[in-house]
């Protein structure tokens, strides 16, 4: 019985067809009732019970390999009657393509590295999964240090610890170990935060960091520069406010407020009634950060900034659940056609 089992698989790969019709007498000699595929599943019962197992699974190999080849067959065919068909009929209208869009946060993301590229930022990319010392260590982040637990992290393993990156800073240690300076630098990208997922938060998104490193920097080059960003991306009307923070890998700190877009500073329940909605943090480079770096914190001075790319396009949208931007709902994505 094997014999006429390997005859069958050489025979089912060479089989062809010129025409439907063909295929469909292909099919009844083999797979019919009455055909030779089937004769053998009948001829299955007068097998030995110890060879059962091995001539059962040519079987069904055979069967399949069978059955695969006649519709490979038959597809070829169904293609070509297809294409007949709307050659029979050049008056047939094309089938109806949507019209993409760009999304919400790609078009901010655009923005943002557009802006920043008129002032001589250029844009720089790093990994997703990165190491402690650069997510952590290098920005000033001690193993003990509270700051720590600012940040719910994805672990990926420990000794040494490898994880999601928690922020796009860890680009910025990698441009400064690798390049002296004048640094003027952006370094957009997803980041991974052990969040619940809400309307105000989730466990992936975006963020845009900058970086200006040289000789003389000051804090009033970082405002001036944070000033010229919010009234290109929200109006040459906005106005902006410092507010005293902390951050382990700036001194000092600051968290940057605009005037809220939707009263117009004069308060409102989106802004809590404040007149003011915060966007980015910001600060000097602590010198321990440029010194773990390489570069000589005697001789240079910077500024760093960080914004959720989610949370700008909120406000520039006026969109107010952040689980929108994740959910692909066309209804949602279509309002963005032409932005910008």
């Amino acid at each position: 019985m094997k014999d006429r089992i390997d005859q069958l698989f050489a025979e089912i790969n060479t089989i062809r067809a010129a025409s439907l019709e063909e295929v469909e007498q292909l099919r009844l000699k083999y797979l019919s009732k009455k055909g030779l595929v089937s004769a053998l599943f009948d001829d299955f019962k007068g097998v030995p019970a110890e060879k059962k197992r091995e001539v059962g699974q040519l079987l069904n190999e055979l069967k399949n390999k069978t059955q695969q080849a006649i519709d490979d067959l038959k597809s070829q065919f169904d293609l070509h009657a297809d294409a007949a068909v709307v050659m029979q009929d050049l008056t047939r209208p094309a089938d109806h393509m949507e019209p993409g869009t760009r999304h919400p946060l790609s078009i901010v993301r655009n923005r943002i590295i557009e802006i920043f590229g008129r002032i001589g930022y250029t844009v720089a990319d790093g990994p997703e999964i990165e190491d402690d010392w650069h997510n952590f260590s290098a920005l000033n982040f001690t193993p003990d240090h509270p700051a720590r637990d600012m940040q719910d992290t994805f672990f990926i393993a420990q000794d040494p610890d490898i994880l999601l990156r928690t922020h796009t800073s860890s680009v910025q240690i990698r441009k400064m170990e690798t390049t002296q300076p004048p640094i003027r630098m952006i370094f957009p990208g997803r980041v991974f935060r052990n969040e619940a997922i809400s309307a105000r938060a989730h466990c992936i998104f975006h963020q845009v960091e900058g970086l200006y490193i040289d000789e003389n920097v000051s804090f009033a080059d970082l405002k001036q520069t944070l000033m010229y960003f919010a009234k290109e991306m929200f109006g040459e009307k906005t106005q902006i406010r410092l507010r005293p923070s902390y951050f382990p890998f700036t001194e000092p700190s600051g968290e940057m407020d605009v005037s809220c877009l939707i009263c117009g500073g004069s308060g409102c329940n989106i802004c809590k009634y404040t007149g003011w909605v915060e966007i980015l943090g910001c600060g000097m480079v602590d010198p321990n950060v440029l010194d773990n770096c390489g570069i000589d914190s005697n001789k240079y001075t910077g500024f760093a900034f960080g914004m959720g790319i989610e949370r700008i396009t909120m406000l520039k949208y006026q969109i107010k659940d952040l689980r929108l931007f994740f959910e692909n709902d066309t209804r949602f994505l279509k309002q963005f056609t032409g932005s910008f």
